[in-house]
């Protein structure tokens, strides 16, 4: 039900923007800055129900804050964690979903200098005060003061939303609310000829795929339990896929013999932490990195044999791939 709603909401989204003649359409043809403008946005209205399209107001952005015409949307399992509403911390309704998207600056707030109106840009959730040590690093894309706060569920400056229909608050998701290609460059930055292990073929699995491909990956293997995605995911440089569902083997066991002792760089790309076990072991001893990108919220912790980490295998997680908002 969650992915038929997004699908809608992009093709709603794809007709307006192509009933338009040019890109300027895409915007207001006059200014609506600091005014209340009308959207349309896939609201979703308690756990587990359908999303239903729906007009909405947005207020203006007050200082250092953005409104964006959101033009591309895409669904990642991490909407449909807090859609499900697992636990007390997401059952925050009515709210709109999204975090992975991009658009067009509609208006900006007061004190807002380095992005102006008709900007291409994409929503980041990994806030940056660019002063702290982590914006100074050039080693993380994770702020000191703006940490990631995934149960935040209004604006910082006033813990108001800025969304509502008809008067009625509708809640936030993440600061961006859009309803990666960075993992491979920036976190695990593999070099050309390297073996690569993606388990999970969805969104963020396809963006791996697309990266270690323009990399120049000798080996690209996407598992999925999902037979259909192959010929999708092949499309983005996968090589060879492989469904675990058809062998008696462990999947580390078999992506092992095809590599001749594991890949050099695996990417789970799920959320589950069964598969994270996996993934760590499908690499290379005492070459093999691995690196988290799904995001499993469940209580289950990771557990491994210390034996497991001497072998030399490292184990790292990233957010949006590791890539900064502005280049500084």
């Amino acid at each position: 039900m969650l992915e038929q709603s997004v699908s809608h909401l992009s093709h709603r989204i794809q007709k307006l923007n192509t009933s338009c003649n040019g890109e300027d359409c895409l915007l207001p043809q006059k200014s609506t800055h600091g005014e209340v403008i009308t959207c349309l946005a896939a609201v979703a209205w308690g756990p587990k129900q359908p999303l239903v399209i729906e007009e909405i107001q947005v207020d203006p952005p007050q200082a250092m804050e953005v409104r964006i015409k959101i033009t591309h949307t895409s669904l990642c399992h991490t909407d449909i964690t807090f859609w499900n509403g697992g636990d007390e911390n997401m059952q925050t309704f009515p709210r709109i979903l999204g975090h992975e998207g991009a658009g067009i600056v509609e208006s900006v707030g007061e004190g807002v200098t380095d992005i102006k109106v008709g900007d291409h840009v994409i929503p980041l959730f990994t806030g940056e005060c660019g002063d702290c040590v982590f914006c100074k690093s050039k080693k993380t894309n994770l702020c000191d003061k703006f940490k990631i706060d995934l149960t935040r569920k209004v604006m910082r400056n006033d813990g108001k939303t800025r969304f509502s229909i008809k008067g009625l608050p509708i809640y936030h998701f993440m600061s961006t609310s859009t309803f990666r290609i960075g993992a491979v460059f920036n976190t695990a930055d593999i070099p050309s000829g390297s073996t690569v292990a993606i388990f999970g073929l969805g969104t963020v699995g396809l963006a791996v795929a697309e990266g270690a491909r323009m990399r120049g990956a000798s080996m690209i293997i996407g598992i999925d339990t999902n037979s259909s995605k192959f010929i999708k995911a092949k499309s983005f440089g996968v090589t060879e896929c492989i469904n675990p569902k058809d062998h008696e083997k462990p999947i580390q066991e078999v992506i092992a013999e095809k590599t001749q002792g594991g890949v050099d760089y695996s990417f789970e790309c799920i959320g589950n932490t069964d598969v994270l076990y996996q993934a760590f072991l499908a690499t290379r001893e005492a070459l093999g990195l691995t690196v988290l990108l799904g995001l499993d919220t469940s209580p289950r912790k990771i557990s491994f044999h210390p034996l497991e980490l001497f072998s030399g295998r490292r184990l790292v997680a990233t957010i949006f791939g590791g890539v900064k908002g502005v280049q500084r």
